[in-house]
């Protein structure tokens, strides 16, 4: 049996920082998905540091054509956005969403965690059960939740995966009400005698689709 002691060093010592940040990137590069901190670290040997192998590694790739991004809790190898002109000529597979898709996950977005109830009330109609399917299929909104009020309603949030689409760190960096309005997405001001979203009408979940969502 092989012992170990200060003087004859230990079988767990952890390699060096260096070495550290080369399977940090190994990882990065080979997962199609953002990966913690904690599943960086399981795949290390024992006693490395993972969240100071990363940082070494973002420092490393800064101005390069590829960057190491946080998304979420996770982090992840992608392409510089200036960058990504060059990507154009890549197959685009839309995927299409119905406006009471959109504004369901636009409210959830928004007013994360929200109940299906809540999004029943900012949409002024109701939600239907293939609308919540078809934003839980694509994994942009999970379950959060439970409220602790009654009958104990499950909550929704955005996902990682959405964060990642829309290259985003976290759901604060979403643009605010003044950036929707300079893009033209917003009206500066509603119009005299506005109803809320969705009042006077049925859930078009079946009916008219938009392809303002595209996923490479």
């Amino acid at each position: 049996m092989t012992e170990t002691s200060e003087e004859t060093g230990t079988l767990f010592e952890a390699p060096p920082l260096a070495e550290q940040e080369r399977m940090v990137e190994a990882v990065l590069f080979a997962s199609a998905e953002p990966v913690t901190i904690g599943d960086l670290e399981a795949r290390m040997p024992h006693g490395s540091d993972a969240a100071q192998a990363v940082d070494l590694l973002r420092k490393r790739y800064e101005g390069r054509g590829v960057r190491v991004v946080r998304v979420g809790e996770a982090w992840a190898i992608r392409t510089a956005p200036d960058l990504g002109f060059l990507m154009q000529k890549e197959t685009v597979e839309t995927r299409k969403l119905s406006r009471a898709a959109i504004e369901t996950l636009a409210i959830v977005a928004y007013h994360q965690p929200c109940t299906r109830a809540e999004i029943e009330e900012i949409r002024g109609v109701s939600v239907s059960r293939g609308t919540i399917d078809q934003l839980l299929e694509m994994e942009w909104i999970r379950l959060g939740r439970r409220r602790m009020t009654p009958g104990r309603p499950v909550t929704f949030v955005v996902t990682p995966q959405f964060l990642d689409h829309f290259g985003l760190e976290n759901a604060r960096d979403l643009p605010g009400l003044q950036e929707l309005r300079a893009a033209g997405l917003l009206e500066n001001r509603p119009p005299p005698g506005t109803i809320p979203m969705g009042e006077g009408r049925e859930d078009e979940d079946d009916d008219e689709q938009t392809e303002l969502f595209e996923e490479e």
